[in-house]
């Protein structure tokens, strides 16, 4: 990438990912420098409200910005599963800064694993599982669910029981 045609914010992104960091919260940072903040939503039917299984989460897009900043980044480097698809590839993993940290990441399969856009949330649970096809990146994460990421707007991400969890959730 020639590093005149981008922006600073792309150039500190890319240099951010080559060093396995990203903004600490919930968030998805773009390769062209722009930052989705995100919110999860922990639903639950009232006749149900301890019942873990009952809820359904929602990760919505609160904000898009193309100039930002932040002092607080965690390390994104432990990586927990990859999977390649068509030259691209999907990463999955945890922050060693706190337990319930996990990370999924969309990058080129080339030498230097390009970023195509990284998604950090701060209550997911490390994501244990990922696969990549055409239109996705599918994630397992350990607290019991399947994140789903369209690859050209991750930000639209479904959330779903993992039918294959075992035991309840908490």
């Amino acid at each position: 990438m020639n590093d005149s045609a981008t922006s600073a914010m792309a150039r500190e992104v890319r240099r951010r990912w080559r060093d396995r960091e990203a903004p600490d919260g919930d968030f998805i940072v773009f390769a062209d420098g722009s930052l989705t903040v995100m919110d999860l939503l922990r639903m639950q039917p009232p006749d149900r409200l301890d019942d873990p299984r009952a809820e359904s989460w929602h990760w919505t897009e609160a904000l898009r910005a193309t100039e930002w900043s932040t002092d607080n980044w965690v390390e994104v480097d432990s990586a927990l599963a990859t999977h390649t698809y068509e030259g691209s590839r999907a990463w999955a993993g945890e922050s060693a800064q706190h337990g319930s940290i996990g990370w999924v990441a969309l990058t080129r399969d080339d030498d230097e694993s390009t970023l195509e856009w990284l998604a950090v949330s701060a209550w997911s649970n490390p994501f244990h599982e990922v696969t990549l096809d055409g239109t996705a990146v599918t994630a397992g994460s350990t607290s019991g669910r399947i994140w789903t990421f369209p690859r050209n707007a991750p930000q639209k991400v479904m959330i779903t029981n993992d039918p294959a969890y075992p035991g309840r959730r908490r």
